[in-house]
């Protein structure tokens, strides 16, 4: 079950060893001879010290569910002629709902008399997989012709049902080896306008292509070309092909066939070919032109930004520095612009804990999703792992809950904050209450309309005890080690008691319009990129860009730095010296703007309708919105901070 390209083996392999137990991989023994004394994580787990046991036992542990378990369950599975190949049923939907998704057995189809469901991992169940066992029996590099499934003798209403389920487009996802096989439930029939004629049939015969290499299955699909449809009449009536129509109801007969065909592909490469075909539109061609033209763009933004700001600023030193002698106290005397502010400059805003809370959790989220592209880049999100990312996510989040702690607290110390368990309180309800209450009404709609999407009392139990155990605790710890090695805030220059009055702005120099320009061009800068984000995360696409990805992760942090350092320059320059939530807000309402994307999306650039996918597309939005916003606004205050320290203390004050 070991896998050389997963990060966390060595160190898995290496606990093992230490209890005595020998770790083989094609009949060679590895680790066995590792002591711990060459692996110092280990000598840190028989540290004398409880506290750091338990956190390094917790921590392993977590790599242990990241890492091994995926690698468990997905781990090659080798076939011997004849040996049974067992296929899994697992949902049905709309074609254009994503999200709306429904057990497979919940429409009238075959079905065995006990229901066996496969044990699903965290990210399956996420995902709204629910896989049972199916009737069909397929045996590995065995032909099968015409093979009987079953009879069914459908009701008036089992019917109507099917007829309704065939004409919103519903499709199947049965699962092989970690294949999903994809195809329609019936086939529907719309033409002319005089005479109108509409035809909905029910295919009752599927034919499996199953490809292999050596002794494990590389792909497979499921066709249709070779059938007729069975029509499905109005009111339950109807016979032809596979169908026998009766007083007491519909009579059909089910039947599969499976063809093999050998394969070049190698196992490890099985990948590949599940990218390459094609049963839901292909939507996401590299628009290389467009995604130059933005990077250039943006490179010239930050250029033009950079070079401007270093020629003002140093125009302004060079004006506010000629005079060699002087107090800190005499220096507003005769001047305007961003000096004679120099003792307002560090006055501590309102709501200091709020702010505080907002730079911890956007520091979270940047730790989080720069996690997340890393391991993406790592190969560690294999196309046939169903749910991975979901799973990476969810267990980052809990453990990088130490950084929100950490950076909230540390800072709210530093602008003498006082109530710093209520900091930490908030803190950790800041994302985590908007997602359980965004969580409630999508899982509420789901759970009404019986979809797969609605999570099980079980796993809801689970990811409450994960943050409950694991993500609270480690906020709380976070933000005690920030206060404790909380230092100095480092204000260059010394507050007075009194404040400053604020002269009145010009129109362009109102929250609204920094908020404006700032939001916006670090959005142009993703535009691109974020409609392939969107394809992939309310498609059914691949999403295999991560270079780029993190080229333009990296970009719009830059960008929202750059912008927010020029709009804090012009503020300060107007003698307004409150940039402490104008820094957030500015870059922070990039959230708004992707927000509004995703209306523009689902309206003309998707196929999507109804009360259960628009709850989950438009709740789960909101909250993407809200985590681009905590981070930008992060991004933008500290990189507002270090300009504003830079240039007061470029000042010759005393």
């Amino acid at each position: 079950a070991t896998d050389s390209r997963c990060w966390c083996t060595p160190l898995i392999l290496a606990k093992l060893s230490q209890y005595g137990h020998t770790v083989q991989r094609d009949g060679f023994p590895l680790f066995n001879m590792l002591s711990s004394d060459n692996w110092p994580g280990i000598m840190m787990a028989k540290s004398e010290h409880p506290t750091q046991q338990r956190v390094f036992r917790m921590i392993v542990y977590c790599v242990w569910v990241m890492c091994l378990v995926p690698q468990i369950a997905w781990a090659k599975v080798n076939y011997k002629q004849g040996d049974p190949v067992t296929l899994y049923v697992n949902k049905v939907g709309p074609y254009h709902n994503p999200q709306e998704t429904y057990h497979y057995y919940t429409l009238p189809v075959c079905r065995p008399k006990e229901v066996h469901h496969k044990s699903l991992s965290l990210g399956e169940v996420l995902d709204g997989d629910r896989m049972a066992e199916s009737l069909y029996e397929i045996k590995f590099r065995e032909n099968t012709e015409k093979k009987t499934l079953c009879g069914l003798t459908l009701t008036e209403k089992e019917v109507d049902q099917l007829r309704e389920a065939i004409e919103e487009l519903y499709y199947f996802e049965f699962v092989l080896d970690d294949i999903p096989i994809w195809g329609f439930v019936g086939y529907m029939e719309e033409s002319g306008f005089l005479p109108h004629s509409h035809k909905v049939g029910l295919w009752t015969h599927l034919d499996f292509n199953i490809e292999y290499n050596g002794d494990s299955v590389i792909f497979a699909n499921v066709s249709v070309k070779d059938s007729k449809p069975v029509p499905l009449e109005e009111g339950g009536g109807g016979a032809g092909h596979g169908a026998v129509g009766s007083a007491s109801g519909l009579a059909l007969t089910f039947t599969y066939s499976v063809r093999w065909f050998e394969s070049p592909l190698s196992h490890a490469r099985r990948a590949e070919r599940l990218r390459d075909h094609s049963f839901f539109p292909k939507t996401l061609e590299i628009h290389w032109l467009s995604i130059i033209n933005s990077l250039v763009l943006v490179v010239l933004l930050l250029g033009f930004v950079i070079i401007i700001l270093m020629r003002v600023l140093k125009n302004d030193f060079a004006r506010y520095n000629v005079e060699e002698e002087g107090g800190c106290d005499d220096l507003d005397q005769g001047d305007n612009g961003w000096k004679i502010i120099h003792t307002d400059v560090f006055r501590f805003p309102p709501y200091k804990s709020l702010l505080c809370a907002v730079l911890g959790v956007g520091a979270q989220f940047l730790t989080l999703a720069t996690g997340i592209i890393v391991m993406a880049l790592l190969g560690m999100f294999n196309v046939h792992r169903h749910g991975a990312i979901n799973s990476a996510a969810i267990v980052l989040y809990a453990l990088t809950s130490c950084v929100s702690g950490y950076c909230s607290c540390s800072f709210y110390t530093q602008i003498h904050g006082q109530r710093w368990v209520w900091n930490i309180i908030l803190t950790s309800s800041l994302f985590s209450a908007p997602l359980f209450l965004t969580w409630s009404v999508v899982n509420s709609v789901h759970w009404w309309s019986g979809s797969t999407q609605a999570l099980p009392a079980s796993t809801v139990l689970l990811l409450l005890g994960a943050w409950v155990l694991v993500g609270f605790p480690l906020t709380v710890i976070g933000g005690i080690v920030g206060k404790n090695r909380a230092g100095n805030f480092q204000a260059p220059c010394r507050t007075r008691n009194i404040a400053r009055q604020i002269p009145t702005q010009p129109w362009y120099k109102h929250t609204a319009v920094h908020m404006a320009i700032g939001g916006f061009l670090p959005f142009s800068a993703i535009s691109v990129e974020l409609y392939y984000i969107f394809a992939t995360v309310w498609g059914r696409e691949h999403y295999t860009l991560y270079g780029i990805l993190l080229c333009v992760f990296a970009i719009l942090l830059s960008v929202g730095a750059c912008i927010s350092v020029a709009l804090t320059y012009f503020l300060l320059s107007g003698e307004d010296y409150r940039w402490w939530w104008r820094s957030v807000l500015s870059t922070g309402s990039t959230g708004l703007f992707i927000f509004v994307y995703s209306v523009f999306y689902y309206r003309n650039r998707s196929s999507m309708s109804g009360l259960v996918q628009s709850a989950e597309f438009f709740g789960y939005s909101l909250l993407t919105a809200l985590v681009f916003s905590l981070m930008l606004g992060t991004v933008s205050f500290w990189a507002s901070l270090a300009f504003i320290r830079y240039i007061y203390r470029s000042l010759k004050m005393d």
